[in-house]
């Protein structure tokens, strides 16, 4: 039997060697030129062991954050994230008195629910501004967090373009009860307020079957579209792939050269007729990414939402994804987050990161793991990646271990030359090197904007720090804590609590107010 398994295993390593090689037909773009040298390989340790959790509801799966070594695997690329799926999941399930699903809980989805007041650009041809403090964890003060905040150009509401709106919306059974179909129909009337009257709407509908509900009509004749809107109702089973194909049909037999043309498709998630693999969507949204059509998906309800097909379809639909889990959420999706959400100011944006082996032995990124990317893929203008609206605020987190602190989870290399030889003079006093990449809407070359991240960005005390840094680095303690990270579990919910409380400012709408009491949810929860 040993005999046997021995020549197995080197053929599956043979095989795992083979895959790691570009395909045929595949065009390989090199990294830019790095910061600092270091050979490319990958160092993960063994992640804590949590306890899986059930629901009826799916979620895209999330491995464990993972630490990477700087002398092997320097490089952290993923596409930025903008949906806010996450939160409004685990605010649901926790006001039910649960904790939520560990796959539901994307941190950089929590941490980006809320906008930050960074200092922003001042001209759309610079559509952003990049920001960037090093300080400690306030869970394992031996590391560092390295917070990276970005604010898009904020868009002014009488020089927005014009647009056209499609709304694709699920009436098929499954949208009964108060908390799906009637909600959506509440919603889209803050969606009507928001809209100038020369902007489109249009609607499509899909149970059984798809059907033209509306024809294109300008604003200006709302009662037209109100009343399509009530006339709407649920029954049948849910051709999701069929609604797709009508809703992109019409905007493109309908397409506004001069604006926004986008399709809203409002659905629980549950496809039962038709394509409904994930891997199928996500190809056929695909086949429409280069039509200058935004999908943005926005689901309702509870215990059937099926947040894994509204992912992906929302990422490869060049769009943003929202779960409205109460009518305030739609009061700020479609209102307080219109321009973000409707309005792009960028396509395929995405972030670099190398990081400086003399300065940082690991680190690892809070969230963004459905969001991750080859390195080659960031100078790819092929490679689909995220979009930002009007006005965005983008948040990223990293846990960074500084070299030559002694942790169990990093050993010392013991014959790699030592970090301070292979780093340049004039680069040595830089944690890491930013880099974002990024489209004008509709544009095919991509754009560059690079900041290095060095000493005079660097803070001792977390109190020294801005409010939006502290309560952004308070949300990401609490996705962690939610996830059972054994890395801030000793950590405990009172600090936390005490963070966020002191981070509220100027807090308009009471979003961070309600965080806090969410974090008293689950500090009671997790007694229990």
């Amino acid at each position: 039997m040993k005999s046997i398994a021995i020549p197995v295993a080197l053929a599956g390593i043979a095989v795992l060697a083979a895959c790691g090689q570009v395909q045929h037909g595949q065009v390989y773009y090199p990294d830019p030129a790095p910061q600092y040298r270091a050979p490319p390989a990958a160092y993960r340790p063994a992640p804590p062991r949590i306890p899986p959790t059930v629901s009826a509801e799916q979620y895209p799966p999330i491995a464990p954050s993972w630490f990477q070594r700087v002398d092997t695997d320097p490089i952290s690329t993923f596409s930025i994230d903008v949906d806010t799926t996450a939160y409004s999941h685990v605010r649901r399930h926790l006001q039910l008195g649960q904790l939520p699903p560990r796959d539901a809980v994307r941190i950089e989805e929590l941490i980006n629910y809320f906008s930050y007041a960074y200092p922003g650009p001042r001209e759309a041809r610079e559509p952003f501004a990049m920001h960037a403090n090093v300080y400690p964890a306030p869970w394992a003060p031996d590391r560092l967090l390295l917070h990276i905040g970005i604010k898009g150009y904020d868009m002014p509401r009488y020089n927005r373009p014009s647009a056209h709106v499609v709304l694709l919306v699920d009436v098929s059974g499954s949208m009964q009860g108060a908390n799906r179909l009637p909600m959506l129909e509440r919603a889209f009337g803050i969606l009507l307020d928001e809209l100038h009257d020369e902007d489109r709407v249009s609607i499509v509908t899909y149970s059984g079957h798809s059907r033209v509900a509306l024809r294109p009509t300008p604003v200006s004749e709302r009662e037209r579209i109100e009343t399509a809107i009530q006339r709407l109702s649920a029954r049948g089973s849910t051709a999701g792939a069929a609604g797709l194909s009508a809703a992109y049909d019409l905007a493109e037999s309908h397409f506004d050269y001069e604006g926004i043309n986008r399709i809203i498709l409002a659905t629980d998630g549950d496809f039962n007729v038709g394509p409904a693999d994930p891997q199928h969507l996500e190809w056929m949204i695909s086949q429409k990414r280069d039509s200058g059509i935004y999908l943005s998906v926005v689901t309702v309800g509870e215990g059937n939402v099926n947040d894994r097909i509204a992912q992906a379809l929302a990422q490869k639909g060049n769009g943003n994804a929202a779960h409205l889990d109460t009518l305030l959420e739609a009061r700020k999706v479609f209102g307080d987050d219109f321009s973000s959400t409707m309005f792009p100011i960028a396509d395929d944006a995405k972030i670099q990161i190398e990081f400086n082996p003399a300065r940082v032995a690991a680190y690892r990124l809070l969230g963004y793991e459905t969001r991750e990317m080859a390195d080659y893929e960031f100078r790819d203008d092929r490679a689909d990646a995220g979009d930002i609206g009007a006005g965005h605020t983008v948040t990223e987190i990293y846990e960074i271990t500084p070299t030559g602190a002694g942790y169990a989870h990093i050993e010392q290399p013991r014959y790699q030359p030592r970090p301070a030889d292979i780093v340049p003079g004039d680069a040595a006093h830089e944690f890491a090197f930013l880099r974002l990449r990024y489209k004008q809407p509709g544009g095919e070359r991509s754009q560059l904007i690079e900041l290095p991240i060095d000493d005079s960005m660097r803070h001792y005390d977390i109190a020294s720090l801005s409010s939006e840094v502290r309560f952004a680095t308070a949300v990401a303690g609490f996705g962690l804590m939610l996830r059972s990270d054994g890395y801030a579990e000793r950590y405990g919910f009172s600090p936390l609590l005490s963070l966020a409380e002191g981070a509220r400012a100027a807090d308009r709408y009471g979003y961070r107010a309600e965080f806090i009491r969410l974090l008293q949810l689950a500090q009671t929860l997790k007694r229990s």
